[in-house]
């Protein structure tokens, strides 16, 4: 990252970031953390559908292909788009904590233009775990896993409680996924959301 912020230079007491003992075995889909997720709900007809899977320690990989209608300029993504795959990707990580968390600040280097039909690969780390603040990084490649870099990201997630959402959220969806019989998807559907 060019010109990081102290922001997300961890503290001098954090800790190295400890993977969950029943978090996704590595290689393992992550799945969606929310059907009307813009950033990985398979119920999102222009969201970004993006598929993680989890990696070795508290890492992960990602990919998803950009749209026509995700375009800024003609026939390349919108830097918006990129930055919410992104987050996505860095949001998903506190899966394999298991936290609840959000984001508190994301910086985005924009490095190559993503064309229209290109799938971005994604990689992403936790780095350290101070208090409730975790920080993380991500980068995007295309042309494959191994690609050039077309975008990276550094992230401050805050841990937070489920009143968080109950308080922010509207009343109608926060309700219907608390309903939800699955206790796996009733988890996840607080995982990542600022």
């Amino acid at each position: 990252m060019s010109g990081t912020s102290a922001a997300l230079t961890p503290p001098a007491d954090a800790v190295a970031p400890v993977r969950h003992p029943d978090a996704p075995a590595p290689g393992e889909l992550l799945g969606a953390h929310y059907a009307q997720c813009f950033g990985c709900g398979g119920d999102q007809p222009h969201g970004l559908h993006l598929q993680a899977r989890a990696g070795e320690g508290v890492s992960l990989t990602a990919e998803f292909t950009v749209q026509a209608g995700q375009q800024g300029a003609p026939g390349l993504a919108h830097g918006g788009v990129l930055a919410t795959a992104l987050d996505e990707t860095l949001g998903s990580l506190n899966w394999l904590l298991r936290t609840i968390a959000v984001t508190g600040r994301l910086e985005t280097d924009f490095v190559r233009p993503v064309p229209v039909g290109t799938v971005l690969y994604l990689e992403a780390e936790v780095t350290a775990v101070a208090g409730r603040k975790i920080y993380s990084r991500a980068t995007g490649r295309v042309g494959g896993p191994d690609g050039p870099v077309a975008v990276r990201a550094e992230a401050l997630f805050i841990e937070v409680k489920v009143d968080h959402f109950i308080d922010h959220g509207r009343p109608r969806e926060i309700q219907a996924a608390m309903n939800d019989p699955d206790q796996l998807r009733r988890a996840r559907a607080f995982e990542v959301n600022p």
